[in-house]
């Protein structure tokens, strides 16, 4: 492996010139049915490009309370995008309920910050890597779409959760606005 990443072809990104990054980028759009792919160096960082994508500072983000977006990617969506989480608990297969997702969203009261975003994740960590099932998921983005919101995937662990449910990745996240997937975790891709 070492000798094929010494002897890739390379380029500038910048200028979308590395043929290996665009064909990353590329595939990994192909696999997940979205209209393009972006490399960055970590899951954390995936996540919070997306969630800055869809959301603006005082704006909200709903999300279970023990998803890593919010337990451990140091609070980066507050941190860096003024982006204020709003905590749903979840069950003990990492699901929030879906009256609790209906309920929380706030659209029209200006002393509150507005809903724009609903953050998954599948597999759950928390829940020891349970999978969502994709009417679950897509029940969610139909909520959220209703309202006007966005919805956005952690998938660092999505392509077990494809696995796991006999489904492509794609489908898993059909109904979302974005997704992550992480090259390290299940596909042994060193990053």
């Amino acid at each position: 492996m070492r000798k094929a990443m010494a002897a890739a072809e390379v380029g500038d990104d910048v200028y979308g010139e590395d043929p290996t990054v665009n064909k990353l980028e590329e595939t990994a759009a192909d696999r997940l049915g979205k209209e393009a792919g972006l490399l960055v160096a970590s899951g954390t960082q995936g996540n919070l490009v997306a969630i800055l994508a869809h959301a603006n500072r005082g704006e909200e983000a709903i999300v279970g309370q023990t998803y890593h977006t919010v337990t451990a990617e140091a609070g980066g969506m507050a941190v860096l995008g003024g982006i204020v989480p709003k905590f749903l608990p979840t069950d003990a297969e990492g699901r929030m309920a879906l009256t609790d997702i209906e309920a929380s969203i706030r659209v029209d009261n200006p002393h509150y910050p507005v809903s724009r975003l609903i953050l998954l994740e599948n597999t759950t960590g928390a829940a020891g890597g349970y999978p969502l099932e994709v009417e679950y998921m897509d029940a969610v983005a139909d909520i959220g779409h209703q309202h006007g919101l966005s919805v956005h995937v952690d998938g660092a662990r999505l392509f077990n959760a494809a696995v796991a449910l006999g489904v492509p990745a794609s489908r898993v996240v059909q109904a979302a606005d974005s997704a992550t997937f992480c090259l390290s975790k299940g596909l042994s891709a060193p990053v």
